[in-house]
């Protein structure tokens, strides 16, 4: 499965840069002209090579030490897996077509499911530990980085949903609400922070009253 998963998100990614060419025996002024008209395929390659790249890392640690895969976990990760192949579809849109309701409604849509397939990846893959047996103390680090990627996929499983209806009032402001990602994981990354340094200055003093 691990081999499975890396190969569609290598070719996924390696078919993100089909769309960016220049035609060849331009004069000067044509090929500044094509130059120019290309920016955009660039600008959503680089996009959605980081979104794959996110997906690929978080993809890994979900499914890293994780109990052999039930047939729930396996059916998720073959749809998350689709719907990573079928990205470049969606980015090709988007970059021909940014002024376009349904490029952006399609694009964020995608990138929404995908987050939301992690979502619910987390969720299988904890009812399967579940299932298998108490925790062991080797089991507690895996547990908790999936706990947050979860976390993340969810927010951004909102943000891109909600982008697909506000694409059709607007596409221009559907894109820029992609950006409210950068403070809302602000937010959260400092929470974890200041979670984790109380409970650090908790277990001394749990740990006191048995000296």
């Amino acid at each position: 499965m691990e081999a499975l998963s890396d190969g569609v998100f290598a070719i996924a990614m390696t078919l993100l840069v089909l769309d960016i060419s220049v035609p060849a025996g331009l004069d000067s002024a044509d090929f500044h002209k094509e130059l120019s008209d290309v920016l955009p395929n660039i600008a959503a390659y680089a996009l959605s090579f980081t979104v794959i790249a996110q997906f690929w890392r978080d993809h890994r640690s979900i499914l890293g030490a994780a109990p052999a895969p039930d047939g729930a976990v396996l059916g998720l990760t073959l749809l998350g897996l689709a719907l990573v192949a079928l990205l470049p579809f969606p980015t090709s849109l988007l970059a021909e077509y940014t002024d376009q309701a349904v490029a952006v409604a399609v694009y964020s849509g995608t990138v929404a499911a995908i987050n939301a397939v992690h979502t619910a990846l987390v969720a299988a893959v904890r009812r399967s530990e579940t299932a298998r047996g108490p925790a062991g103390p080797a089991d507690g680090g895996p547990r908790v980085r999936r706990q947050r990627l979860a976390v993340d996929s969810g927010v951004t499983a909102v943000v891109f949903g909600a982008a697909v209806p506000l694409a059709f009032v607007s596409p221009a402001a559907a894109m820029w609400s992609w950006l409210t990602l950068v403070p809302l994981n602000f937010v959260i990354g400092r929470r974890r922070r200041r979670t984790q340094q109380e409970a650090t200055h908790r277990e001394p003093a749990e740990r006191s009253p048995e000296a």
